[in-house]
């Protein structure tokens, strides 16, 4: 559909949950600030495991090794009731929580404006693996105790689509309900599909975002066995996660969850929504490659990049900024410079780019979605959030990496890449608010 034909979609709500703080501000000055969400994990045995450090979720009831006076910690009690809570898997209840803020963020209450508000807001949401605990916990007590100890909510805890199912539910949203599987591009192509979705008129309002809630036994041996995650940093967590320099081995894993409320345009306008940007463009791609590696010289990765600016509509220097998927993996990072430097020409000198993966560590399938909205502010503050650890580049590059430290850029579109196992890539790209 050419841009004209297109409903415009604009973000008008914004909700974080996130291993550097819960909240969208407090997340967001707490990357600006450079700090770091790893740790050693606590909240199980990691004795025989390679990696014993992740990027934990700050939790005040001290589960997964926060702490009460952390400033920003995620309280479970005030998502829901402890009863309701042990009925779902942690994915689920980040992905509640990051809703109910970005729909309370966007004051859109469609239970309250009746039949037709309530059918013409829908739910995109996703994950990249979904209820890991909880598999791991019911096969477990499926082998050690029998069938007849199962819960009746072991599989409405583990299904990927409860996630928009919950909080459906729990806000009366009766427009699309869907959700996304794409690996590690999961919250960047449920946006993107969101978005499409009020653009071609399906609905007027839509949640959109990933969660994720997979740092435990099954899900760190696991990634250490495919030889994607660090083992090097155990003592020294904050320093594991490295996009792009020399140091690094592998990714850190993350957790928790990203929403952000996308909105047609003249709706938000009817009803005086503040605008946090425009969504512009949405680019996705296959590498038909392998199951794990990317594609040579980042080829589906710049294919899903050029696809999403030219359904942006907009010029290659629109874009001051880049939130990189930048993992961390030795051989990721490089490719995703080579496939950016591609897509930008000469205009890569004028460009930052960071990794906010070098904060949060790996959100698996909520990272596109944490990440769209890091980009999303900053843009709003025309400021680039920091790539922690760069200290020794393993690549020459005109881009601007951003290393160590947040720093101004300049530019009118910001853009979030997220590539996924299974050679599955997805680019997003989003403008200033609009001024007509």
């Amino acid at each position: 559909m050419p841009v004209s034909e297109r409903r415009r979609v604009v973000v008008t709500g914004l909700g974080l949950v996130t291993p550097v703080g819960c909240g969208v501000e407090t997340a967001w000055d707490n990357i600006l600030s450079g700090k770091s969400g790893a740790s050693k994990i606590e909240h199980f045995d990691t004795s025989d495991l390679a990696c014993k450090i992740a990027a934990v979720l700050p939790r005040v009831d001290g589960r997964a090794g926060g702490s009460p006076d952390m400033k920003g910690a995620f309280d479970p009690d005030t998502v829901m009731s402890p009863r309701d809570a042990r009925r779902v898997d942690d994915f689920i209840l980040y992905a509640i929580a990051a809703s109910d803020e970005a729909l309370n963020d966007a004051n859109w209450t469609p239970a309250e404006q009746g039949d037709e508000a309530q059918e013409r807001t829908g739910v995109m949401f996703g994950s990249g693996i979904g209820g890991l605990q909880a598999t791991y916990d019911a096969s477990i007590l499926l082998h050690e105790r029998g069938p007849r100890r199962l819960s009746p909510f072991v599989v409405p805890s583990m299904l990927i689509n409860l996630t928009a199912g919950q909080i459906s539910i729990r806000h009366g949203l009766k427009g699309p309900n869907h959700s996304v599987v794409t690996a590690c591009a999961t919250g960047a192509h449920a946006i993107g599909d969101a978005a499409r979705l009020i653009q071609h008129g399906d609905a007027d309002v839509m949640v959109a975002g990933g969660a994720e809630a997979s740092i435990c036994r099954l899900g760190i041996a696991s990634f250490v066995a495919c030889r994607a995650m660090t083992t090097a940093y155990n003592d020294t967590p904050e320093k594991a996660s490295r996009p792009y320099d020399s140091g690094r081995d592998g990714f850190l894993m993350g957790e928790g969850s990203g929403a952000v409320v996308l909105e047609e345009y003249e709706h938000a306008k009817a009803r005086g929504a503040k605008i946090y940007a425009e969504f512009k463009g949405y680019g996705l791609s296959g590498d038909a490659y392998h199951i794990t590696s990317p594609a040579p010289e980042g080829e589906g990765g710049y294919r899903a990049m050029k696809a999403a600016l030219r359904n942006s509509g907009l010029e290659v220097t629109d874009i001051g900024y880049v939130n990189a998927h930048g993992t961390s993996t030795p051989m990721g990072d490089e490719l995703e410079v080579k496939a950016v430097e591609r897509l930008l020409g000469d205009h890569a000198k004028d460009v930052s780019m960071s990794s906010t993966k070098s904060s949060t560590g790996h959100l698996l399938g909520a990272a596109g979605a944490i990440e769209t909205i890091f980009s999303i502010l900053a843009l709003r503050d025309q400021m680039a959030p920091p790539t922690l650890n760069l200290e020794d580049p393993s690549l020459e590059t005109d881009i601007d990496l951003v290393p160590l430290k947040a720093k101004p850029f300049k530019g009118n579109a910001a853009m979030s890449n997220s590539f996924g196992f299974g050679g599955t890539n997805a680019a997003v790209i989003f403008a200033k608010p609009p001024t007509e």
